[in-house]
């Protein structure tokens, strides 16, 4: 054993002790006759004195010593004078007197200071990663990452379920997110993929009858990265038999405000039971199927007053709505050309306003409007003199979005997004379909496995955009977090689907002839959710991108800046798996 103890361990109670700790050097502070030098594990931090009057060689081998040196230190126990208490660590009350050091491995100086939590360029931190890991924060993060997952882990092992790994490598089934690929050595010109998620085979496990499946799955999905994305993620994959929405809903529910409570003590949860919001009705006030609950600013529909005025860029629009900018009536003439430039990035054709000031209504429109017509739209939107008033006038698919973008950005501007609150909802009733933007065809709103919603069935032929899933997500201060549906478990449905998708039966064969096979042999009902593990730890550690809760990301344009990768890979091992490349001149210049 190269230690008696951890570095986080000892107090006055052990003072007398002879004791052997190990650990990195984290501070060193030379006083001449004596060396001080705080040790660090995991655990904690043990502040060391050398004095050459208790081992002169012990003494004379610190000198050498420099922060993140590896050290095994054999020495007593004994208290601090009550001046030199440290309260912040749990050690403070002692320190040990060395009376052995043996420098287990040195150190270069390391690239950033280690015990400061101080801005590095993130470049550096995931190049070295082993050393920002070292740091209190990342160290922290990594805890917290454990032990909401061992209390997940708990929480369904209690209730009688599964945990049930599902392969890594196998069929590719395209159907949404780009997937990647793995060559074959032993059957030339086939692949495998790796799984987007496990969710055919978690649907085939209801199938098997395991009925409560659980799995803190990995997934891969070869897509543009962002804050709450990266190639490789964690999932809490979750799948019940015999069950309703209710069900589910009610069950993650009921976990989310365990580890909640349990890890986040000091947030406040805004509401208990978690709000609900049809997809439709979060769309049209918030502007977001993710909406961000811990402020208002709702979105209103003003057309039925602007119909018939003069301003004919409102009087000929689908639809005009509006938000209220509380106490913006100031804003310059930058600010407002700034809110307009980032409406017109998220597809309208831009913004409209009117300031509601003490001298009267100011803006460019507000001359369009008669006293009357501003009054109705005051009242309408509940605003106040010192307000803004923010309109937008186009199809309903472009203003809402857009309107959502706004409602968030003022909101920041604003401050109003409290830290100290959580607040969670649910999203259900999600469309089934929408038309995807490459093709003009119907496309799956979350996979072709989700069921419609029994009363909509009707709607199946003749009117697919109107039917709704029996799909839903959780959603955190505007993250999803999770989400999931009850699943098609009728075989004759299901290939409905696939032909409303214009999946043809042989294309239905060829990607899902096992779903389509098992469904022959009897099929529970049954449903399920998946986590962002990621996206949730974020959250609650406090960070602003899951990065910071992995151990070894990849950076924003998926590179591993630590080990390299992605590599060129030898000719030899190429030609094993019969692949040959061909780099196009565009990208083999930048590399």
């Amino acid at each position: 054993m190269y230690r008696s103890h951890r570095c986080h361990e000892l107090n006055k109670n052990d003072v007398g002790q002879e004791v052997e700790l190990a650990g990195w050097v984290n501070r060193r502070r030379d006083h001449g006759k004596l060396i001080f030098i705080d040790l660090r594990d995991r655990w904690g931090q043990t502040q060391i004195v050398f004095d050459p009057a208790t081992n002169q060689a012990a003494h004379q081998l610190a000198e050498a010593v420099r922060i993140e040196f590896v050290l095994q230190i054999k020495g007593k126990v004994r208290a601090r004078p009550q001046a030199m208490i440290n309260e912040k660590i749990a050690t403070g009350e002692i320190e040990l007197e060395a009376t052995e050091l043996k420098i287990l491995s040195k150190a270069k100086t390391p690239p950033f200071e280690i015990d400061q939590d101080q801005a590095v360029n993130e470049e550096v931190r995931l190049k070295y990663r082993y050393l920002d890991l070292r740091r209190e924060r990342m160290k922290n993060n990594l805890q917290l990452r454990h032990r909401i997952i061992k209390e997940i882990r708990d929480f369904y092992d209690q209730r009688d379920f599964l945990e049930v790994e599902t392969p890594i490598l196998i069929k590719g089934t395209p159907e949404g997110s780009r997937e990647y690929i793995v060559p074959s050595r032993l059957y030339p010109g086939k692949f495998y993929v790796l799984p987007q998620s496990p969710q055919q085979l978690k649907q085939l496990l209801m199938v098997a009858g395991v009925d409560r499946y659980f799995q803190i799955a990995r997934c891969f999905r070869d897509e543009d990265q962002r804050g709450d994305r990266q190639p490789e993620f964690t999932q809490l994959d979750v799948e019940r038999s015999f069950i309703t929405e209710e069900d589910i809903l009610g069950e993650t529910e009921e976990l989310l405000l365990l580890v909640t409570k349990k890890f986040r003590p000091d947030k406040q949860i805004q509401a208990e039971p978690f709000p609900r919001l049809s997809y439709q009705e979060a769309m049209e006030r918030f502007g977001s199927d993710k909406p961000d609950l811990r402020f208002g600013l709702e979105i209103v529909d003003v057309s039925d007053l602007v119909k018939t005025s003069k301003f004919k860029v409102f009087a000929q629009a689908e639809t005009v709505r509006g938000i209220v900018a509380p106490d913006c009536a100031g804003y310059s003439r930058k600010e407002m050309d700034e809110l307009t430039l980032g409406a017109q990035e998220q597809g309208a054709q831009g913004l409209a306003w009117i300031a509601l000031t003490a001298a009267g209504a100011k803006g460019p429109i507000a001359k369009f409007f008669s006293p009357a017509e501003l009054t109705a739209l005051q009242d309408k939107l509940g605003a106040k003199t010192g307000d803004m008033l923010l309109f937008i006038a186009d199809k309903e698919a472009i203003v809402l979005p857009a309107l959502g973008w706004l409602r968030l950005e003022i909101g920041k501007r604003l401050g109003l997004m409290d830290d100290k609150v959580f607040a969670f909802c649910i999203i259900n009733h999600f469309p089934l379909f929408e038309l995807a933007k490459e093709t003009g065809e119907l496309s799956s709103v979350h996979h072709p496995f989700t069921s419609p919603h029994p009363e909509d069935f009707a709607l199946l032929e003749q009117e697919p955009l109107k039917v709704r899933s029996l799909g839903y997500d959780f959603v955190l201060n505007g993250t999803e977090i999770a989400g999931g549906s009850i699943r098609i478990h009728d075989g004759k449905l299901q290939k409905k689907i696939f032909e409303l998708l214009n999946i043809s039966e042989v294309e239905s064969e060829r990607r899902f002839g096992h779903m389509l096979q098992a469904f022959d042999y009897g099929v529970p009902p049954h449903g399920g959710i998946a986590w962002g593990l990621d996206r949730l730890i974020m959250i609650f550690a406090g960070e602003a991108n899951i990065r910071e809760v992995m151990a070894f990301p990849k950076d924003q344009r998926a590179k591993d800046l630590m080990l390299g990768a992605p590599t060129e890979i030898a000719e030899p091992s190429l030609k094993e798996v019969h692949i040959k490349v061909q780099v196009p001149k565009d990208k083999s210049s930048k590399q």
